[in-house]
């Protein structure tokens, strides 16, 4: 629970797969472990300081009360020891890369854990601060095999990126009651705390934003036409259902935007590396 593992193995699974989209033909295993070991252990250390920075909100939520941290099962001393250890040996592992692998995992962890985390308390830019962090783990995995920033690894960042919003914003509807029960100020809300009625037209924006990165892929040659009409067709069911919650906001459509995300880019992510 410290270490959030759905959700950090989710990130080691993107940068993984990032990593043999750009790699292509010449996957190095050596770097493929050590994308894998030390990006779980720099997003363990970020999810650990975010637990540190907000013990006290997440014993008000339901979701969150159960937390090490909030329960009263660690403390915060041995928190961020372990968040200390992980990144040191974490930074480690990933400058046997290559130094800008290393630059991206700091961003990403300081982004999440000290400009994402706070900022949730203050303002609604929050989730796009933390869209940053949430695409890096893609830039990662494509820089430890390609060495420096490309076309192909951009166009993976701003799909992710993109992404992230309507996933975001299905979640945040259905948690808005914790997520207002602990004062975080996570979605647009009108002078009587009511959820903004567009939430779903800004969700099928960004939806809409991705087919451009899509073809892009394909213009430059960096993704095959199957993949590209796989990412292409996903990207189309995504916005139908960001566009569905927009029609219809209410629980049933924000499930269903909800689950269409967790689909999406393993999806698109697995068709541009095998196909």
């Amino acid at each position: 629970m410290l270490v959030k593992l759905r959700l950090n193995l989710f990130v080691v699974f993107s940068s993984v797969l990032a990593y043999f989209i750009v790699a292509g033909s010449t996957v190095s295993w050596l770097h493929v472990g050590l994308i894998a070991i030390g990006g779980f252990l720099i997003t363990s250390a970020a999810n650990t300081l975010n637990q540190v920075l907000e013990k006290d909100f997440d014993k008000l939520m339901t979701r969150t009360a159960n937390r090490p941290l909030a329960a009263g099962r660690m403390k915060v001393s041995e928190a961020v020891i372990f968040a200390g250890l992980t990144t040191i040996i974490g930074v480690v592992l990933l400058a046997m890369i290559n130094p800008l692998v290393v630059l991206l995992s700091m961003l990403s962890l300081v982004s999440y854990a000290f400009l994402y985390t706070p900022l949730k308390r203050h303002s609604t830019l929050a989730v796009a601060v933390g869209a940053i962090p949430g695409a890096l783990p893609v830039m990662i995995g494509g820089v430890a095999a390609e060495g420096q920033l490309t076309l192909i690894i951009s166009c993976l960042f701003f799909i992710q990126f993109l992404w992230q919003f309507p996933h975001f914003w299905a979640i945040a509807y259905l948690a808005f009651d914790d997520y207002h029960a602990a004062g975080y100020k996570l979605l647009p809300v009108d002078s009587n705390d009511n959820i903004d009625s567009k939430l779903g037209l800004h969700a099928s924006l960004y939806a809409l934003l991705i087919i451009p990165f899509v073809v892009m892929l394909y213009i430059s040659g960096d993704a095959s036409i199957i993949a590209s009409i796989v990412s292409g067709l996903m990207a189309l069911v995504y916005l139908y259902m960001s566009l569905n919650f927009y029609i219809t906001t209410e629980r049933r459509t924000a499930l269903g935007l909800m689950f269409s995300s967790f689909i999406f880019l393993p999806v698109v992510l697995i068709s541009y590396w095998v196909l």
